[in-house]
Protein backbone atom coordinates (compact mmCIF):
# COMPACT_ATOMS: atom_id res chain seq x y z
CA UNK A 1 0.00 0.00 0.00
CA UNK A 2 2.94 2.49 0.99
CA UNK A 3 4.55 1.77 -2.19
CA UNK A 4 1.82 2.67 -4.15
CA UNK A 5 1.23 5.43 -2.55
CA UNK A 6 4.96 6.22 -3.58
CA UNK A 7 4.64 5.27 -6.86
CA UNK A 8 1.58 7.48 -7.02
CA UNK A 9 3.37 10.93 -6.02
CA UNK A 10 6.16 9.82 -8.81
CA UNK A 11 3.87 9.64 -11.32
CA UNK A 12 1.15 12.56 -11.04
CA UNK A 13 1.71 15.29 -13.55
CA UNK A 14 1.11 18.03 -11.28
CA UNK A 15 4.32 17.26 -8.95
CA UNK A 16 5.74 16.28 -12.44
CA UNK A 17 5.73 19.76 -13.32
CA UNK A 18 6.28 21.45 -9.82
CA UNK A 19 9.47 19.85 -10.14
CA UNK A 20 10.31 20.72 -13.03
CA UNK A 21 9.53 24.23 -12.85
CA UNK A 22 11.76 24.18 -9.58
CA UNK A 23 14.66 21.61 -10.83
CA UNK A 24 17.42 24.61 -11.14
CA UNK A 25 16.73 26.62 -7.84
CA UNK A 26 16.34 22.89 -6.07
CA UNK A 27 19.64 22.30 -7.52
CA UNK A 28 21.38 25.30 -6.28
CA UNK A 29 19.60 24.84 -2.52
CA UNK A 30 21.05 21.29 -2.53
CA UNK A 31 24.82 21.53 -3.88
CA UNK A 32 24.86 24.79 -1.13
CA UNK A 33 24.00 22.14 1.75
CA UNK A 34 26.20 19.61 -0.02
CA UNK A 35 29.04 22.69 -0.01
CA UNK A 36 28.93 22.69 3.99
CA UNK A 37 29.25 18.46 4.56
CA UNK A 38 31.91 17.68 1.85
CA UNK A 39 34.60 15.44 3.45
CA UNK A 40 38.22 15.14 2.49
CA UNK A 41 38.96 11.95 2.89
CA UNK A 42 36.22 10.94 0.55
CA UNK A 43 36.20 13.04 -2.25
CA UNK A 44 38.64 11.04 -4.41
CA UNK A 45 36.64 8.03 -4.08
CA UNK A 46 33.13 9.48 -4.42
CA UNK A 47 34.74 11.31 -7.71
CA UNK A 48 36.09 8.23 -8.81
CA UNK A 49 32.61 6.82 -8.49
CA UNK A 50 31.24 10.03 -10.06
CA UNK A 51 33.43 10.48 -13.13
CA UNK A 52 32.67 6.89 -13.79
CA UNK A 53 28.69 7.74 -13.86
CA UNK A 54 29.54 10.40 -15.94
CA UNK A 55 31.46 8.88 -18.74
CA UNK A 56 28.45 6.17 -19.04
CA UNK A 57 26.37 8.92 -19.29
CA UNK A 58 28.13 10.68 -21.91
CA UNK A 59 28.82 7.28 -23.79
CA UNK A 60 24.84 7.33 -23.88
CA UNK A 61 24.57 10.93 -25.29
CA UNK A 62 27.01 9.83 -28.19
CA UNK A 63 25.13 7.09 -29.09
CA UNK A 64 21.01 7.45 -28.51
CA UNK A 65 18.71 9.36 -31.42
CA UNK A 66 15.83 10.25 -29.11
CA UNK A 67 12.57 8.89 -30.06
CA UNK A 68 14.05 8.64 -33.66
CA UNK A 69 15.42 5.91 -33.40
CA UNK A 70 15.58 2.60 -31.85
CA UNK A 71 18.76 2.49 -30.40
CA UNK A 72 20.55 -0.83 -30.04
CA UNK A 73 24.36 0.08 -29.77
CA UNK A 74 26.76 1.29 -27.16
CA UNK A 75 25.49 1.02 -23.95
CA UNK A 76 21.87 0.17 -24.94
CA UNK A 77 23.39 -3.15 -26.06
CA UNK A 78 24.15 -3.76 -22.57
CA UNK A 79 21.32 -2.85 -20.69
CA UNK A 80 18.59 -0.87 -22.12
CA UNK A 81 18.25 1.82 -19.18
CA UNK A 82 22.27 2.63 -19.19
CA UNK A 83 21.98 6.68 -19.02
CA UNK A 84 19.76 6.53 -15.66
CA UNK A 85 22.44 3.98 -13.90
CA UNK A 86 25.30 6.77 -15.23
CA UNK A 87 22.81 9.23 -13.87
CA UNK A 88 22.73 7.36 -10.31
CA UNK A 89 26.44 7.05 -9.96
CA UNK A 90 27.09 10.66 -11.13
CA UNK A 91 25.23 11.82 -8.32
CA UNK A 92 25.69 9.26 -5.80
CA UNK A 93 29.40 9.78 -6.43
CA UNK A 94 29.49 13.52 -5.24
CA UNK A 95 27.01 12.22 -2.23
CA UNK A 96 29.57 9.79 -1.29
CA UNK A 97 32.28 13.08 -0.40
CA UNK A 98 30.02 13.62 2.18
CA UNK A 99 31.01 10.15 3.91
CA UNK A 100 27.09 10.22 5.36
CA UNK A 101 25.60 6.55 5.13
CA UNK A 102 22.57 8.70 5.59
CA UNK A 103 22.71 10.82 2.32
CA UNK A 104 23.60 7.99 0.49
CA UNK A 105 20.50 5.69 1.41
CA UNK A 106 18.32 8.63 1.18
CA UNK A 107 19.48 9.00 -2.16
CA UNK A 108 19.62 5.79 -3.34
CA UNK A 109 15.30 4.82 -2.13
CA UNK A 110 14.48 8.43 -3.41
CA UNK A 111 16.22 7.47 -6.97
CA UNK A 112 15.06 4.19 -7.14
CA UNK A 113 11.09 5.63 -7.01
CA UNK A 114 12.33 8.04 -9.46
CA UNK A 115 13.95 5.75 -12.20
CA UNK A 116 11.57 2.85 -11.86
CA UNK A 117 8.54 5.34 -12.53
CA UNK A 118 10.32 7.26 -15.09
CA UNK A 119 11.69 4.20 -16.86
CA UNK A 120 7.62 2.40 -16.57
CA UNK A 121 6.53 5.74 -18.35
CA UNK A 122 9.09 5.94 -20.59
CA UNK A 123 9.36 1.88 -22.22
CA UNK A 124 5.37 2.76 -22.66
CA UNK A 125 6.11 5.80 -25.15
CA UNK A 126 8.43 3.63 -26.78
CA UNK A 127 6.63 0.56 -27.08
CA UNK A 128 3.92 3.13 -28.89
CA UNK A 129 6.70 4.07 -31.13
CA UNK A 130 8.41 1.34 -32.18
CA UNK A 131 6.23 -1.53 -31.57
CA UNK A 132 7.35 -5.17 -32.53
CA UNK A 133 10.83 -3.72 -32.50
CA UNK A 134 11.06 -2.28 -29.25
CA UNK A 135 9.25 -5.69 -27.90
CA UNK A 136 11.93 -7.90 -29.19
CA UNK A 137 14.48 -5.62 -27.80
CA UNK A 138 12.91 -5.86 -24.23
CA UNK A 139 13.09 -9.33 -24.41
CA UNK A 140 16.73 -9.59 -25.24
CA UNK A 141 18.01 -6.61 -23.31
CA UNK A 142 17.52 -6.56 -19.57
CA UNK A 143 16.31 -3.38 -18.36
CA UNK A 144 18.95 -2.23 -15.41
CA UNK A 145 21.43 -5.13 -15.01
CA UNK A 146 24.09 -5.43 -17.68
CA UNK A 147 24.44 -8.19 -19.98
CA UNK A 148 27.04 -9.59 -21.79
CA UNK A 149 24.66 -12.03 -23.82
CA UNK A 150 25.24 -11.00 -27.81
CA UNK A 151 27.91 -8.25 -28.05
CA UNK A 152 28.62 -7.48 -31.22
CA UNK A 153 32.55 -5.42 -30.09
CA UNK A 154 32.04 -2.80 -33.55
CA UNK A 155 27.97 -2.25 -31.97
CA UNK A 156 29.06 -1.38 -28.61
CA UNK A 157 31.73 1.38 -29.61
CA UNK A 158 29.47 2.62 -32.33
CA UNK A 159 29.44 6.56 -31.66
CA UNK A 160 27.93 9.77 -33.12
CA UNK A 161 29.37 13.09 -32.90
CA UNK A 162 25.72 14.03 -34.42
CA UNK A 163 24.69 12.35 -31.19
CA UNK A 164 26.99 13.59 -28.89
CA UNK A 165 25.87 17.56 -29.86
CA UNK A 166 22.24 16.96 -30.38
CA UNK A 167 22.05 15.54 -26.79
CA UNK A 168 24.24 18.53 -25.45
CA UNK A 169 27.08 16.23 -23.80
CA UNK A 170 29.41 18.64 -24.84
CA UNK A 171 27.50 21.12 -22.21
CA UNK A 172 26.60 18.51 -19.93
CA UNK A 173 30.83 17.51 -19.48
CA UNK A 174 31.05 21.44 -18.87
CA UNK A 175 28.86 21.53 -16.00
CA UNK A 176 29.83 18.67 -13.99
CA UNK A 177 33.73 19.74 -14.39
CA UNK A 178 32.12 23.06 -13.14
CA UNK A 179 30.42 21.50 -10.41
CA UNK A 180 33.91 19.33 -9.76
CA UNK A 181 36.05 22.62 -9.43
CA UNK A 182 33.42 23.84 -6.81
CA UNK A 183 33.28 20.98 -4.96
CA UNK A 184 36.86 20.24 -5.04
CA UNK A 185 37.42 24.38 -3.85
CA UNK A 186 35.22 24.02 -1.28
CA UNK A 187 36.50 20.77 0.06
CA UNK A 188 40.47 21.45 0.01
CA UNK A 189 40.46 25.80 0.02
CA UNK A 190 39.29 26.95 3.62
CA UNK A 191 39.12 30.29 4.10
CA UNK A 192 41.99 31.14 6.82
CA UNK A 193 40.22 31.77 10.26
Amino acid sequence: MAFHRINDFFNSKKVRSVFLKLRYPLFIVLLVLLLTQLTPRWFVPGLIVSILGEILQVWCFSTIKTKKRLTRVGPYMLMRNPMYIGRFFLIFGVLMMTGNIWILIGFTLLYYFYMVNRVRREEETLGKIFGEAYEDYCRTVNRYMPSLKKIEPKNLLAVSSESFFQNNAHWNILLVLFCYIILFCATFIRPMA
